[in-house]
C-alpha cells in the first residue's frame, strides 16, 4: 500500500476543470482548494511504481503549473500478514 499526499499549483482561472479532471485518475482524491489555485490531492495506490507514474501524469493535466509531494507512506502488507500469523 502507498498513501501519498502532494499540494497542486493549478491556473486560478481553470480551477473547476482541472480539480474535476484530477478527481476523474484513478486513485486520485482532491482534498482542499483554494481560489488562488492551491490543491492538496491524496494518492492512494497498492504498487510504489504506480504512485509515480500517477504523479508524472499529474503534470500532464491541462491548468496543473507544478505538483509537490508533501507525504508518503509506504506499507508492505506482506510483512504485516506475516508477523500477524
Amino acid at each position: 500500500m502507498n498513501i501519498s499526499s502532494a499540494i497542486v499549483q493549478i491556473v486560478p482561472a481553470r480551477l473547476d476543470e482541472t480539480c474535476a479532471a484530477l478527481s476523474e485518475m484513478p486513485g486520485v482524491e482532491v482534498h482542499a482548494r483554494s481560489p488562488e489555485g492551491k490543491v492538496v490531492v491524496i494518492i492512494e495506490d497498492s504498487d510504489t511504481t504506480l504512485a509515480t507514474n500517477t504523479y508524472v501524469a499529474l503534470h500532464d493535466v491541462k491548468g496543473v503549473m507544478s505538483v509537490a509531494m508533501v507525504y508518503q507512506y509506504s506499507d508492505d502488507e506482506s510483512v504485516n500478514e506475516e508477523v500477524e500469523a
